[in-house]
């Protein structure tokens, strides 16, 4: 039975990792840039600047009072913390009087190619983003070295800014996912429109692409509706200057969306293309053996006369009967055979 978390004080990561919580911290701003790790937000407070953006990235929700900790240290109000640790929460993006939450699913693929969706939740302030991750990942590398080079002065730039680069990663990832898939069907269809070539697929072989898209589907559909929560005038955590790179995430989202509604038609036309092959396939199969057995119909019925054991009959008495007996069924076999060909049937 599920618990109401309304009734009950205590944090529980309803998540499967068991990958081991830690931190690591960056803070940055035009002239520093500065990388810590640790397991506890103590570690750095002495690092946390006020004039700089400060970055804890928080891998793994195992222990939930070192996240708890982290979340009362940037005054995270305790509901939010449960949604953090909860693995199953639906998408979401909401507005807190001193902090934006974004509850977002990614997806990573394991050693079989297949997909997992694992939780990232983004807590953006004035001063400081925090992202939260159920398991160990690279998936923010790009961004660290931006912030190495400095690129589009990202340094010299408020926290919303980064916050736009992460959900535009997040888009990265599902564009590159679903781009991937439409190449993938389109060489499926091209296999089974080709005349040339006999294509082995079955319906094994979609099936797992429709597993795959209503996956996506789930995973990014609720941010259609819940994007438009950061375009609102009232928001004070995002700025205007910045405002455009939020409208790039959902230009990027909504060719996601395109896509993905491209590629579910697409299966269903692959499902239809591979019943239609099959049908057209035994359909030739079964005009082979019709025409098979359409030839050897009066063959039987000639050898079924002769078969008769009537005692007088002339042919039984002729020397060359045997020879008449198969050049007749030559010709009959040869003509039906000829007559199907001219009309194509065959």
């Amino acid at each position: 039975m599920t618990r109401n978390n309304l009734l009950s004080e205590k944090l529980n990561y309803t998540g499967a990792s068991h990958t081991p919580t830690h931190l690591h911290f960056c803070t940055y701003n035009t002239e520093i840039l500065e990388y810590h790790q640790g397991a506890s937000i103590k570690e750095f407070s002495p690092f946390i600047r006020p004039d700089a953006i400060n970055w804890v990235q928080i891998h793994g929700l195992q222990n939930t009072e070192i996240v708890q900790e982290v979340c009362d240290f940037f005054h995270i109000d305790f509901l939010t913390t449960q949604d953090i640790l909860n693995a199953e929460h639906l998408t979401k993006i909401e507005e807190h009087d001193t902090y934006n939450v974004v509850i977002l699913k990614q997806l990573s693929v394991d050693e079989e190619n297949t997909y997992t969706p694992q939780q990232l939740c983004i807590v953006q302030g004035s001063n400081f983003v925090l992202t939260f991750m159920e398991h160990d990942s690279d998936f923010f590398n790009e961004i660290h070295t931006a912030l190495k080079n400095n690129t589009l002065k990202i340094r010299n730039r408020q926290s919303d800014f980064l916050l736009s680069v992460m959900l535009n990663s997040v888009m990265a990832s599902f564009m590159s996912i679903i781009s991937r898939m439409e190449d993938q069907l389109e060489d499926m269809e091209e296999s089974l429109l080709s005349p040339e070539t006999r294509s082995g697929l079955t319906l094994e072989d979609i099936q797992p692409y429709r597993k795959d898209a209503r996956l996506i589907k789930k995973c990014i559909l609720p941010l259609k509706e819940q994007m438009s929560k950061l375009f609102h005038a009232d928001n004070v955590l995002l700025h205007k200057a910045n405002r455009p790179f939020f409208n790039d995430v959902n230009d990027h989202l909504q060719f996601v969306l395109q896509t993905l509604d491209g590629c579910r038609d697409m299966i269903s036309a692959l499902v239809d293309l591979y019943l239609s092959n099959n049908d057209q396939r035994m359909n030739n199969i079964m005009k082979q053996l019709t025409i098979v057995s359409t030839i050897f119909i009066p063959l039987t019925f000639l050898a079924g006369i002769w078969g008769m054991n009537f005692e007088w009959m002339p042919e039984l008495g002729w020397k060359y009967g045997y020879l008449m007996a198969w050049g007749l069924m030559l010709v009959t076999g040869i003509g039906v055979y000829l007559f199907f060909k001219r009309k194509k049937w065959y």
